[in-house]
């Protein structure tokens, strides 16, 4: 088997939460791209169906369905949609999420149960209901269990982020659980943890300006593109990383590495 033919996912299918946009669409067109059957569950449903159109016009396979990934009725239904669409369920790819930016002190019960439900009971829920799929899966090549993890909370942390850092620290806790609890089944859990990354309109790094001065403190001198997350998910998900499990994988242009951010112009000693 050629390098090209092990990360084929030619009669796989996928699920993939909040697939839109940013990250989440790039995952779902690079893993139509490599053959995959993929649904898109968006909390905003016409956003998802772009992306499913875009993906159907390029002659590859997509739907899109709306889905509050917070609610476990519809992270089931998600599942459920999926497979009435094509009969199974391979690769589970939990991207959703959200992060509310606000001091510890001013965390409120709903703003941390939600971002806890979106973020990480959702891994749970989808898991859950996937679980019969992804067993039969193994004879077509074995399940694969799938989240966006970050380095806010497993590696760094940053204030106003508390409850999301908490929420990605517990994802990849669940991981590591769920891998060695589904390696019997032949069903591998993975996440990538995904630094700075240009994201559309809404988010902190829109500002160009503010974008610029974020990248000239990271080694690599940018930041990364959805593109990234996405292509390391497609190895995850793909055949090449059968013997990988547990495991969370750093895409962050080495911006974690630096003990300080004068990497580049260290102080002078004395």
């Amino acid at each position: 088997m050629s390098a090209s033919d092990i990360r084929r996912l030619d009669g796989r299918v996928a699920l993939v939460t909040g697939g839109g946009r940013g990250i989440g669409a790039a995952i779902a067109q690079v893993l139509a791209r490599a053959g995959a059957c993929v649904m898109i569950a968006n909390r905003t449903g016409p956003a998802g169906e772009g992306v499913a159109e875009g993906i159907r016009a390029e002659g590859l396979q997509a739907q899109a369905m709306e889905c509050d990934i917070g609610q476990r009725a519809q992270a089931e239904a998600a599942v459920a949609a999926t497979v009435a669409q094509w009969g199974a369920l391979d690769i589970v790819v939990h991207n959703a999420a959200i992060n509310p930016w606000c001091e510890l002190e001013s965390v409120d019960d709903a703003t941390l149960e939600q971002t806890l439900a979106v973020n990480l009971k959702a891994c749970f829920w989808l898991t859950q209901a996937a679980l019969p799929h992804l067993r039969a899966a193994g004879k077509r090549g074995g399940g694969r269990v799938l989240v966006t993890s970050s380095v806010t909370g497993p590696r760094v942390a940053m204030p106003g982020s508390a409850p999301y850092a908490a929420s990605k620290a517990g994802v990849n806790g669940f991981i590591r659980s769920a891998a060695l609890e589904l390696a019997s089944d032949a069903i591998t859990v993975n996440g990538v943890e995904p630094g700075y990354i240009a994201k559309q309109g809404g988010s902190l790094l829109s500002d160009p300006e503010r974008a610029a001065r974020i990248a000239s403190f990271i080694p690599v001198g940018a930041l990364g593109e959805p593109q990234d997350i996405a292509h390391a998910m497609h190895f995850l998900a793909s055949p090449a990383a059968r013997y990988i499990t547990g495991q969370t994988i750093v895409v962050d242009g080495g911006s974690t590495l630096p003990e300080s951010p004068f990497f580049n112009h260290p102080p002078t000693p004395g």
